[in-house]
């Protein structure tokens, strides 16, 4: 729109004003004596053609009566010269014709290019009256406008009339003293109070203690006008909180607008305001903002004491003043959500926040030692400054909306307390309860005037949303910490809880499982205690991780310890072991009939065994394509050994070869998997090369060795696979710890035999277990005599417990049986049994070795 159009819009001077109408001079015989510029422009007569002709030439002498040519000529009844409809009446004698034009005569006027107009026109008689004036005096002023032009008026003033009586819009004008001296009817519906009552106090008089809250401008209402009045610039949508002064105690926001008043000279003489009420949008927003900040905020780890924490923090103070969040005891531990009666839920308060200065009664905790923390849980620590449970037991009593929303399940609004029920799967998980803070603070002075009491609709459908969002996120954290309970009792079940002293060794461990949310992995390792004081020691991986590869890793580490109590050798035990990987699991069919396909983790796993003994210093070991072990001199040397490589296991085809070598005394070995050596950002030899560089040093723990070497190849504790790590540092017992002696297979052997043990165990002090060991002697060797042959051996190890070995050349091993009361024999393998804490046979080159162990005395345990 240009200037001269917002010029013209803006005049509201009417279409028959006489300064702009169609202004004709008549006198008393109707003869047309004056003849305006706008009545040529209408017409298109210029003066000289319209003076002293009579007035009959250009409009009828009699108003119209019936519908005029040009919109008879139009069914729609819209006259294409005037722009408006057709009318039927004329006079207001009459009182036909719209409403508007009631007072008015309309007229069809006829233009010099035989244009029909249809014209409104207004008669004013002059002063004097038609006596005694003369033809050519001036009598009456006829004006006339199209009637286009007087409906487009009378639309513009019924625009004011509307904006001044109907507009839910409040505008008001204030001079420049910023003194109210207009308002509309929605001011005055703000104010409480007519015009009259208020006319001449300022802005801030009415709206006292508000603010604006747009950023950039001034905060009164005064500065906002000042700055219009000064720059002339209007401003536009600037948010104004305040109280409503007919609305006393509640805050109300306004969008305002604010524009300068110039009088028709451009002087100026006044500012102004649009302000309409935007509280109701303004809350919704507000409520949409808090749906996005919990979508944000809750959730965040799968903890139920954190999702409980985060629901309270995102609530105060912008929802309620204190939120209490009551969690299940099902729920925390991750069982199944509570389903039944109030009274078979156990609740227990995992969070609570209150706005500082609040306090309102908790009816859960009926013995409150004080005040709500602002950001704890109520009661944390008694009167004694002793730790309370840190998340104490809640009890309602019957009738509280607490118990009322257990009872029925759904929520309860109470007054301002707002109890929603969270709940998952058909359970509750527990409740969340909103409370406004009607009551007087801890100082005893009532709540802000403009805290709401209550909850509205909108609210409790607000406060519903966040209880269903926050009760899936504890559901999901519930699930979580179920599955990692379960995770975690199978991974401790699988693996060693800890690695027992060992005389043959002394042990140290690291396990990294890459599965960071189970804690679980497929990688493992085992020291297992062996006869004769030895030690087998074992490291393992499974493809892949999580639950599946630890089930399979816990079925290897069982079949492993079973084979090793078989004193089987390396090379034996993983032949074995392979057999058992290599046969087809046979899986039940589905319900359909169909087979089940499923994918055995087990094919392809990797194993290492060796076998350790402390008195000859000799290790066996065989590899099942797996790596091989770091070796470390007592000089610090670190050394691979060529260890011939086996398939993995489950592939079959190939035999496994063991490898035998003696150890140093204080020889250090290191077995683990893959995932500590490989790595995206580096290969195997590098990470071989750096193990070997952080083993090498001697001074240092076998502890600080495994940290040391995580660290180093295992940056952040993080993993793309899973990690183990077994230290082993290597032991020899003293030759006054082992006698051994060498026997023939004659009878008088066993008298001997029981000779050469009784004084041993005299010299090692343990009298206490002559007689046990005599017998036990008495039977091996008598056993060994009657049933092998060949030269015999016979040993005594006093270790942790007091070992007893006879070995021969035979290769059949002696079994228990029940013998009938008529047998002559089979008696004394029984007795050995029930004299030593465990028996068994282990199988040698050239021949057998029977071996039975026996408990020290208590003085003699250490």
């Amino acid at each position: 729109m240009n200037a001269a159009n917002t010029a013209e819009s803006a005049d509201f001077r009417g279409p028959l004003d006489i300064t702009r109408a169609a202004t004709v001079v008549l006198d008393a015989d109707s003869t047309v004596i004056g003849w305006s510029p706008a009545a040529a422009e209408l017409l298109g007569y210029e003066p000289a053609e319209a003076l002293g002709r009579p007035l009959s030439a250009f409009l009828p002498v009699h108003p119209l009566g019936g519908t005029p040519p040009a919109a008879a000529a139009e069914p729609a009844g819209v006259s294409e010269a005037s722009g408006v409809s057709g009318v039927a009446g004329a006079s207001a004698s009459t009182g036909i014709g719209p409403a508007s034009l009631v007072g008015n005569e309309i007229h069809v006027a006829h233009a010099r290019d035989g244009r029909e107009l249809l014209v409104a026109t207004a008669t004013c008689p002059l002063p004097g009256g038609a006596a005694g004036r003369g033809p050519g005096a001036p009598d009456r002023i006829l004006v006339a406008a199209e009637m286009g032009e007087l409906r487009h008026w009378e639309s513009r003033l019924a625009l004011l009339q509307g904006l001044a009586t109907q507009s839910p819009v409040g505008l008001a004008i204030y001079d420049t003293d910023l003194r109210l001296t207009w308002c509309n009817t929605a001011y005055e519906r703000e104010i409480g109070q007519p015009l009259a009552a208020f006319r001449g106090m300022r802005a801030d008089e009415l709206y006292g203690g508000g603010s604006f809250v747009t950023p950039g401008y001034p905060q009164t209402l005064d500065g906002v006008m000042h700055q219009v009045l000064d720059t002339g610039e209007p401003v536009l949508d600037l948010n104004f909180r305040a109280q409503q002064p007919s609305d006393p105690g509640r805050d109300h926001l306004w969008s305002c607008a604010y524009y300068r008043l110039e009088d028709a000279h451009g002087h100026v003489f006044g500012v102004c305001e649009d302000a309409f009420d935007v509280t109701d949008r303004y809350r919704v927003q507000e409520r949409l903002a808090l749906l996005v900040e919990a979508g944000r905020r809750i959730g965040t780890i799968l903890d139920v004491a954190t999702t409980a924490e985060e629901i309270a923090e995102v609530a105060v103070p912008d929802f309620a003043a204190t939120v209490r969040v009551d969690v299940t005891r099902a729920a925390m531990t991750g069982e199944t959500a509570a389903v039944g009666s109030a009274a078979d839920m156990s609740l227990l308060r995992v969070a609570g926040r209150s706005e500082p200065g609040t306090a309102t009664p908790d009816p859960g905790l009926p013995d409150p030692e004080g005040p709500e923390s602002p950001s704890g849980v109520s009661g944390a620590a008694n009167s004694t400054g002793e730790d309370r449970h840190p998340y104490p037991p809640v009890i309602y009593p019957p009738g509280s909306p607490q118990h009322r929303s257990l009872s029925s399940g759904g929520l309860v609004l109470d007054e301002g307390t707002l109890v929603v029920p969270l709940r998952a799967g058909g359970g509750i998980l527990g409740l969340v309860t909103f409370d406004r803070g009607v009551g007087p603070d801890a100082s005893g002075r009532p709540p802000a005037p403009d805290r709401a009491t209550t909850f509205d609709n909108g609210e409790v459908a607000l406060a519903d949303e966040l209880a269903a969002r926050a009760a899936v996120c504890i559901d999901n954290a519930r699930r979580y910490t179920r599955e990692r309970t379960a995770s975690l009792a199978l991974q401790r079940q699988l693996l060693p809880h800890h690695l027992p002293p060992q005389s043959a060794v002394r042990t140290a461990y690291r396990y990294l499982p890459a599965d960071d949310v189970t804690g679980v992995g497929g990688d493992w390792f085992d020291v297992i205690p062996l006869s004769g004081t030895r030690v087998g020691l074992v490291v393992g991986d499974v493809v892949g991780h999580g639950l599946q590869a630890a089930a399979t890793m816990g079925r290897l580490r069982t079949s492993v310890r079973a084979f090793a109590q078989l004193d089987m050798p390396p090379d034996e035990l993983l032949t074995r072991l392979d057999d058992l990987v290599g046969q087809p699991a046979e899986e039940p069919p589905d319900a359909y009939g169909g087979a089940v396909e499923t994918y055995d983790v087990t094919t392809g796993a990797t194993c290492l065994y060796a076998v350790y003994d402390p008195v000859s210093r000799r290790c066996v070991m065989a590899r099942a394509g797996h790596l091989p072990p770091a070796i470390v001199d007592p000089g610090g040397r670190v050394s691979y050994p060529d260890l011939p490589a086996g398939p993995p296991l489950g592939l079959g085809g190939l035999p496994f070869e063991s490898m035998e070598f003696e150890l140093p005394v204080g020889s250090l070995l290191a077995l683990f998997t893959d995932g500590l050596v490989e790595a995206r950002d580096h290969d195997i030899g590098h990470g071989l090369d750096t193990l070997g560089r952080v083993l090498s040093d001697r001074s240092a723990s076998l502890e600080e060795l495994c940290d040391r070497a995580v660290s180093e190849l295992v940056p952040g504790g993080t993993s793309a696979d899973d990690t183990a790590l077994l230290l082993v540092r290597t032991r020899e017992l003293d030759a006054e710890r082992v006698a051994h002696w060498e026997l023939s297979a004659e009878a008088v052997s066993v008298g001997r035999a029981r000779e050469l043990a009784t004084g041993q165990l005299e010299a090692w002090g343990l009298e206490e277990l002559v007689f046990a060991t005599q017998l036990v002697v008495s039977e091996l060797v008598t056993n060994a005599v009657r049933y092998a042959g060949g030269p015999l051996g016979l040993r005594l190890i006093r270790d942790r417990t007091l070992v007893c070995e006879v070995a021969d050349t035979g290769h059949t091993s002696p079994h228990l049986r029940h013998s009938a009361e008529d047998d002559e024999g089979g008696r004394g393998l029984f007795i050995v049994a029930q004299l030593v804490q465990r028996w068994g046979t282990r199988y040698t080159p050239t021949g057998k070795t029977i071996w039975t162990e026996q408990a020290l005395p208590p003085a003699d345990g250490g």
